[in-house]
């Protein structure tokens, strides 16, 4: 989903938002991608030691990354601002997320 928003706003948003709208809408599809990615490396660590917690992690990077990108998203698109007070609960989130996962990691050492 994060390839085909990249793509929606790289050749059909252009022209139709102004620049700061595409940068915004850039932002989200690159954390949307990134995050997208981590949660198949969690994938892959919870297969590999799937007694060690990696689901609620997931979870809050799935959650996470709906609030950032997808506020970010409707931003961009739709022009109200004050959905920009609610995009770092998800950045805390994705924050968050990262950190409980490499505390497991670190623990499996």
């Amino acid at each position: 989903m994060g390839v085909v928003a990249g793509a929606f706003g790289a050749h059909l948003l252009e022209g139709r938002l102004s620049a700061d709208e595409l940068a915004i809408f850039d932002t989200a599809a690159r954390y949307h991608m990134l995050h997208a990615l981590g949660l198949i490396l969690l994938g892959l660590a919870a297969a590999r030691w799937p007694d060690a917690g990696w689901l609620r992690p997931g979870l809050l990077m799935l959650c996470g990354t709906a609030v950032f990108s997808g506020t970010l998203y409707i931003l961009a698109l739709s022009g109200m601002g004050w959905l920009g007070a609610i995009t770092p609960v998800g950045g805390v989130a994705l924050i968050a997320a990262w950190t409980w996962a490499g505390w497991i990691a670190l623990a499996r050492t």
